[in-house]
């Protein structure tokens, strides 16, 4: 069956960025992030053996999501020049790696992403940071998500997505279509916390059966839902996935491992990375030890 990782570039890069202290290459170049993102490749390799890996990112311009609501996102700060000049930086490192990258105009990473996780027919582990895309777990999917920074991470199935969110994965983008997301600035219901929400999806399952027995809620819920129920469609839909972004999907690609050992060397060199490249020759042997393809 084969065992496919897919990388949140972007998620793991801005993790990465404030979650590790400044680092800098010997022209003074902001670095940190990338390290962090190579670090995490390096331990996913060593610890989950996949036998395909594939990177995706968000393209620079606005999204379906920005379309269809002004001001999706808009409460966001600018990216700092420190983190947006590592984005470059982070690609060259992966295409050494000989891992495609996945992007598409119009959709974000998280829809790039979900996309690929459909279409493969192999088991498949999500590395991010971003909590949204644990709307994706569920049968073969699966979610590796950083805890403490960048310094551990927990294997999400539906058991443990239930446990820590007290939904299903399933409704993830319910959750948020009743909350509304800050970060996202979409709105949700008004006066619809938390602890409402998930009481409502365990008792009704998701937003449609919420408003399909709204006369069996409480009259102060049940008004609020009333009034917020165009905010909560509207969130839903800027909440979830996309599955079906159009984009060429090659698994062979993926697990073809095409390293290129020089340029891996010397974009290290170039970024001061002197530990991992101990770390990618460590990791290589004991791939080589299990009969898998050696990193360098």
């Amino acid at each position: 069956m084969g065992k496919l990782i897919l990388i949140d570039g972007n998620a793991i890069l801005h993790r990465a960025f404030h979650a590790l202290p400044p680092l800098t290459t010997k022209r003074g170049e902001p670095i940190n992030a990338v390290y962090g993102l190579i670090s995490m490749l390096l331990r996913v390799i060593q610890d989950l053996k996949p036998t395909h890996l594939a990177v995706a990112f968000d393209e620079k311009e606005p999204t379906f999501r920005h379309k269809e609501f002004a001001g999706y996102q808009a409460q966001r700060p600018a990216m700092a020049d420190e983190l947006s000049g590592q984005f470059e930086k982070a690609k060259r490192v992966i295409e050494a790696f000989g891992i495609p990258i996945y992007s598409k105009g119009g959709f974000e990473g998280d829809d790039v992403i979900g996309t690929l996780a459909k279409e493969a027919k192999e088991d498949v582990v999500i590395v991010t940071g971003d909590r949204d895309i644990l709307q994706l777990v569920g049968g073969r999917v699966k979610v590796y998500l950083p805890i403490a920074g960048l310094s551990s991470a927990k294997l999400m199935g539906e058991e443990e997505v239930k446990e820590k969110l007290g939904i299903a994965p399933k409704q993830v983008a319910d959750y948020k279509a009743l909350v509304g997301d800050p970060s996202d600035n979409y709105p949700g219901v008004a006066g619809i916390g938390p602890k409402t929400a998930v009481s409502l999806l365990e008792k009704y399952l998701n937003l449609d059966g919420i408003y399909t027995h709204l006369e069996e809620i409480s009259p102060s819920v049940g008004e609020k839902l009333m009034k917020g129920k165009d905010e909560a469609k509207l969130s839903l839909r800027l909440a979830t996935i996309v599955k079906d972004v159009p984009l060429k999907f090659d698994i062979e690609a993926c697990g073809r491992w095409d390293i290129d050992s020089q340029a891996v060397l010397n974009l290290f060199s170039k970024f001061g990375f002197k530990t991992l490249t101990e770390r990618v020759k460590k990791v290589g042997k004991s791939l080589d030890d299990e009969k898998q393809m050696p990193l360098l």
